[in-house]
């Protein structure tokens, strides 16, 4: 059951990715409890605050797509720092707007907008490099650690982020958060080159279109993009937690309804090593998408906080089991050459469906009220994980053991890290 933290051990580099990402990370989530305080505290507006995620959808989408190709026709290291650069200035214009004396509302849709473009260049880049540093008989156990670290900053990030904006304002959010991306460009630095493949093409609308080819002929790879969106779609909350702490009267429990996610998916990751004995990651994938739709729709039957965080910890804990197993079909599948392509689309997947949340969980709250708008998006989760299920027979038969192209990349990456220990 215990977390296998060999990756971290046998590779220098994983290592600074790793120390890299906690970092930045941990500053990124205390800006994500600070925007939407600071909106809803100008605006008072849940659709105000939904319609964040419509500002980040288009410069996501195309810069996701464009990262990727990047990724694939440049030293991928390259990339990584120079965006993780920007995200600092970024993060510093945003603190500029808080301070004027009537802060803007547009200034903060448009940085917004600005950080959705710039991890979508970097995201990419960073995703590919980890098959490249890691022995291949150890990427499904890396993948389960960048889980687990991920969960941890997930719950110290929005907890200290909503004490912060509670007693301080958005502000020392900010200031942290552009420290902590400078932090972070120290690790990344001391990354070893990562450059193309002898091979490679340029970055094109063509190599763009030649992933999403490759893509949309394995089913198992649709499988694991189609479903995850279905799910966040419908039944991804963040956006009305603001208004929830309200209907619960208890205002101090924000930060809490923001780490509770986290808090169950830490707690599947600290325990995965039983993840080794899973073969049908497809058939993993969708029982734990639906167990996240069934366990958010429960949020909306209750008044009492400590139920409502217990829901929102399953939730995570099923979200954990689904992006473990969904991170190793893509990692140990795709062949190099397509990795960052592909990791575009992969990015796409898992952060567009969100960012959509957003926009629908503040739209039907606007409509029918917070509670209706969680209820019925929970229940739409399962439906939609189910019709999907049905629809894709070959993701939902997917074996580890028996698939070709998982074959084929692990001999791939077994003989590229013979020729480097040589």
């Amino acid at each position: 059951m215990r977390v296998d933290v060999t990756p971290l051990k046998v590779s220098r580099d994983y290592r600074l990715l790793t120390y890299s990402s906690v970092i930045s990370g941990f500053g990124s989530f205390l800006t994500y409890v600070a925007v939407p305080f600071q909106i809803k505290d100008l605006t008072g507006s849940a659709l105000a605050v939904g319609l964040l995620g419509a500002t980040e959808l288009v410069p996501l989408v195309v810069c996701g797509l464009w990262g990727g190709a990047l990724a694939d026709a440049m030293d991928r290291r390259k990339l990584v720092v120079s965006t993780e650069a920007a995200s600092a200035v970024l993060s510093v214009l945003l603190l500029v707007n808080a301070l004027l004396p009537h802060p803007m509302l547009w200034p903060i849709y448009v940085l917004t907008a600005a950080f959705a473009a710039v991890n979508g260049l970097q995201r990419p880049s960073r995703e590919a490099i980890v098959p490249r540093v890691v022995p291949p008989d150890l990427i499904l156990s890396a993948g389960a650690l960048q889980w687990m670290l991920g969960s941890f900053t997930q719950i110290a990030g929005p907890a200290l982020g909503g004490v912060l904006v509670a007693t301080t304002g958005p502000t020392v959010a900010y200031v942290a958060d552009a420290a902590t991306f400078l932090a972070s460009c120290v690790f990344l630095i001391r990354l070893r080159p990562s450059p193309q493949s002898a091979d490679a093409e340029g970055a094109s609308l063509r190599g763009i279109a030649a992933g999403w080819k490759y893509a949309r002929s394995r089913q198992e790879l649709i499988g694991t993009y189609v479903v995850d969106i279905a799910a966040m779609t419908f039944a991804m909350p963040t956006a009305l937690f603001p208004f929830l702490a309200d209907r619960l009267h208890a205002s101090w429990s924000l930060g809490l309804l923001y780490a509770a996610p986290a808090v169950g998916s830490a707690l599947v990751s600290v325990s995965s090593g039983w993840t080794r004995r899973v073969h049908r990651h497809g058939l993993a994938v969708i029982w734990a998408a639906g167990a996240w739709g069934a366990a958010i729709a429960l949020v909306a039957a209750t008044l009492n906080v400590g139920v409502v965080l217990a829901c929102l910890a399953a939730a995570g804990a099923a979200d954990a089991v689904s992006g473990v197993f969904r991170m190793s079909i893509w990692n140990q599948t795709i062949p190099d050459a397509l990795r960052g392509r592909l990791a575009g689309i992969e990015m796409l997947s898992f952060s567009t469906g969100p960012i959509l949340g957003q926009v629908r969980a503040g739209s039907m709250a606007a409509w029918r009220g917070p509670v209706f708008s969680v209820g019925f998006g929970g229940l739409a989760c399962v439906g939609a994980v189910l019709g999907l299920a049905a629809f894709l027979p070959g993701f939902r038969r997917y074996d580890v053991r028996s698939d070709t192209h998982a074959e084929a990349v692990r001999e791939e990456r077994m003989a590229a890290h013979a020729a480097a220990s040589l």
